[in-house]
């Protein structure tokens, strides 16, 4: 039988794009950050392209790790993975564990590093998911199967719900789902699922832009502000029938504070032109106007497209594009079920990410503060993304035939 030299092992049209984005990343996390004059008077070690640049080396020996052994004995510890994850995600929600930043308990201090399970717990979702539904067909038809796969998704989105972290908890509903019906699960189960969350998801939206205050769903008021900004809904709407002029000239003025950061994004991208303003010369985040707390993690992309243009923006999501039909490519060539639904798990994931992000920056979607894949800084997340595609190359060097 042909054995594969290790370079024809890996898919190298993956890797190659991967190698792009983060280069692109470790470029533009400097561009954002060395325009503030504080974070340019940081010793290097300290500043965030440096610690980027760490995070990739770092992300890229996990991938490799990841390689080393065939997914199929990964996917044995997949259930212990997964309560690990579920553990860390309870963890996170103690107040002298989880560490409190911007209104929300996401993070575990370890000093040296902001651990966010959530990225993780995507990942142990994904592997325990794939192991589940990988058994035969005929058990996924059994109604007990179908909600014990649900169940499966819904425990680690209702704990990351409770961060609260919408964006992180929204992403596992498209990536379990698709792995459910790549899996065989029948379609009339997810389509009566998909009309339930349908109907769900409409009353909940109508609370949110009509309800009264004393009828409304609890929920942080910065979550709610978003979905406002996003609807376009006007604050004064919901102000008392007895309020005075200044009273309502304040809840104006909230709602544009509100919506401030998407409108320097939205400025930002549509500033780049065709060929952007050029590396470093982005005006709008040089100037503060896009925020710096966000510039270089939720709203990168609108610092690369000021800076960059229409072509570069073409070449992040030509990029992405690359490694996502790649891993398709894996997907149907995976030996077995259990690789298939692991790499349609990844793609869908990544896919969810790039699409939320992006859309936030250009407004079709509302800001949940999903991070770009491998561009946004920060070290979970490109550690979980490296992972991930680590596990892609995993099932190809594994593929059918070797």
């Amino acid at each position: 039988m042909f054995t594969p030299t290790p370079r024809e092992q890996f898919d190298r049209l993956q890797l190659a794009a991967l190698a792009g984005l983060m280069c692109l990343g470790a470029a533009f996390v400097f561009s954002a950050t060395m325009a503030n004059e504080y974070s340019a008077t940081l010793p290097w070690y300290s500043q965030s392209w440096v610690r980027q640049i760490v995070w990739y080396a770092i992300g890229i020996g996990a991938a490799a790790a990841v390689c080393v052994l065939d997914y199929n004995t990964l996917a044995r510890w997949s259930f212990v993975a997964y309560w690990a994850a579920i553990f860390s995600l309870v963890a996170v929600l103690v107040p002298f564990i989880g560490s409190m930043r911007f209104g929300a308990r996401r993070w575990i201090d370890l000093g040296f590093f902001q651990f966010q399970p959530s990225e993780f717990a995507k990942l142990a979702f994904i592997l325990a998911g794939a192991n589940f539904l990988s058994r035969p067909v005929d058990e996924l038809k059994l109604p007990l199967n179908f909600w014990k796969g649900i169940g499966l998704m819904l425990l680690p989105f209702a704990l990351i719900l409770k961060e609260p972290d919408l964006g992180s908890a929204l992403v596992l509903l498209p990536t379990g789902l698709v792995m459910m019906l790549v899996a065989g699960t029948p379609r009339k189960y997810l389509l009566r699922l998909a009309g339930v969350v349908g109907l769900m998801a409409a009353l909940f939206l109508a609370d949110i832009l009509f309800a009264p205050p004393r009828w409304r769903i609890p929920m942080q008021d910065y979550q709610r502000n978003r979905l406002l900004v996003y609807f376009g809904r006007d604050y004064t709407h919901f102000a008392s029938p007895t309020a005075t002029p200044a009273e309502l000239q304040h809840l104006r003025q909230r709602q544009l504070d509100d919506a401030y950061n998407v409108r320097q994004a939205l400025i930002s991208v549509g500033s780049g032109g065709l060929a952007g303003k050029g590396w470093g010369k982005g005006t709008q985040n040089a100037l503060g106007y896009l925020p710096r707390a966000v510039a270089h993690n939720d709203f990168i992309f609108s610092v690369i497209a000021e800076e960059e243009g229409f072509v570069g923006s073409v070449i992040i999501l030509t990029l992405y594009a690359v490694v996502l039909f790649t891993g398709l490519r894996i997907a149907g060539q995976a030996r077995d079920r259990l690789g298939k639904l692991v790499a349609v798990g990844v793609v869908t994931l990544i896919f969810s990410h790039v699409f939320i992000n992006i859309g936030m920056n250009i407004r079709i979607m509302p800001v949940t503060g999903v991070p770009l894949p491998l561009l946004s800084y920060g070290g979970s997340s490109v550690l979980g993304s490296l992972i991930a595609v680590g596990l892609m190359q995993n099932i190809h060097i594994h593929r059918r035939g070797y």
